[in-house]
């Protein structure tokens, strides 16, 4: 089966969902660490569409203009 590719939705859902596990009282240790670095790739991919769509949106915008 094909692994679904992810998108910027579903990956904001899961730092929420990271976030919320997180800030609980009942914070798992051992789990903190693979969290942060879950974080952190989340965070990084976010940061990557957001790029990809800026330039994107810049590029139909110059199209407009010519």
């Amino acid at each position: 089966m094909a692994k679904k590719e992810l998108t910027y939705s579903a990956a904001l859902d899961e730092l929420k969902s990271i976030l919320a596990r997180i800030e609980g009282q009942d914070v798992d240790i051992d789990q903190i660490a693979e969290d942060v670095k879950r974080s952190t790739e989340l965070i990084k991919f976010c940061k990557e569409k957001l790029r990809k769509t800026e330039t994107e949106v810049e590029g139909i915008l110059k199209g407009m203009k010519e």
